[in-house]
């Protein structure tokens, strides 16, 4: 989408996109962007609408009217419960399963009615696909891991290729975000108080990404003809150490404090301490790449200083 373009069009004439999960972190995010190049956003809500181009669906207990998302640039359904939401007990997790198979269910049976005229989709997913895979290198030709969040992802996007072959279907295989209301979150207070340190042994790879870079990802392929899982992860290595060292370097206070596997596991659970912290995982974003994306932090000393940035 040319932007200088788009801002010269009528408003009826410019492209649409629709948004489903807008109010996160991400969705919020690529929301301001395209709105702020002109592009129409049509907002999916679980509440009655508060303002223009917000249209209210029931996912998983009502069907959604396929006229919402005819004619649309592509639809990008990014919703999911928080997985930074702890502890995670059996009710929680059955949460953070459904809160995603619903509403990509929902939204992929209304393409499907759609047919050959539907727009594309790119739904969200995460690199917790590939669960703990330590000394691999992971590409989108990876088959999935055995972690619960594996097996979320797995779910997932089973249910975003119900769209029917006839649908260009993304996966977005997301790291962890970069930034303050993302992985980062945890972390500030701690290194803050200069208890920061390795988490568990420290070398185990943690993608990563900027919220800058995912943005401007999930755009690029927006209007790329890509289709199938895409990695959305920085194109340099990082261990969790290097993103504690990187922290704490920034903040300029120590990175001293260890917490060891087994603290971790007892405090935060296993499921959620192996999926969150403890898996080693060197994901590498090569479908990104192929397709002539070029990232605007290249490593994640990069995307903590512009991250940090932001917050003074």
């Amino acid at each position: 989408m040319n932007t200088s373009d788009i801002a010269s069009q009528p408003v009826a004439a410019r492209p649409r996109v629709v948004v489903s999960g807008a109010s996160g972190l991400i969705g919020a995010a690529l929301v301001r962007s395209l709105e702020a190049d002109g592009v129409s956003v049509t907002r999916l809500v679980r509440r009655a609408p508060r303002r223009p181009r917000e249209v209210e669906w029931r996912p998983g207990t009502a069907a959604l009217d396929p006229a919402i998302l005819a004619g649309a640039r592509a639809v990008v359904c990014l919703n999911g419960a928080s997985i930074g939401r702890l502890p995670w007990t059996r009710a929680y997790r059955d949460t953070l399963l459904a809160s995603r198979i619903a509403p990509t269910r929902t939204i992929a049976a209304a393409l499907r009615e759609l047919g050959t005229d539907a727009p594309p989709l790119l739904s969200a997913s995460a690199v917790g696909y590939y669960g703990d895979r330590p000394n691999e290198r992971l590409s989108e030709s990876s088959g999935p891991g055995s972690t619960f969040l594996a097996d979320v992802c797995v779910a997932w996007e089973s249910a975003a290729r119900e769209a029917g072959p006839g649908v260009r279907v993304v996966l977005l295989r997301t790291a962890p975000l970069i930034e303050r209301g993302g992985v980062l979150k945890p972390l500030l207070l701690l290194t803050r108080l200069g208890l920061s340190g390795p988490l568990g042994g420290g070398e185990q790879h943690w993608p990563w990404i900027s919220l800058t870079d995912e943005v401007r990802a999930i755009r690029h392929l927006i209007d790329s003809d890509v289709s199938g899982p895409v990695n959305l992860t920085g194109p340099t290595p990082a261990t969790a150490n290097d993103t504690g060292w990187a922290l704490a370097r920034t903040l300029r206070r120590p990175f001293l404090v260890p917490a060891p596997s087994w603290a971790l596991r007892l405090a935060l659970g296993r499921d959620a301490a192996d999926s969150l912290l403890l898996s080693d995982a060197e994901v590498a974003p090569d479908a990104l790449l192929a397709s002539g994306f070029r990232f605007t932090h290249r490593t994640v000393e990069e995307a903590v200083d512009a991250a940090l940035a932001r917050d003074h």
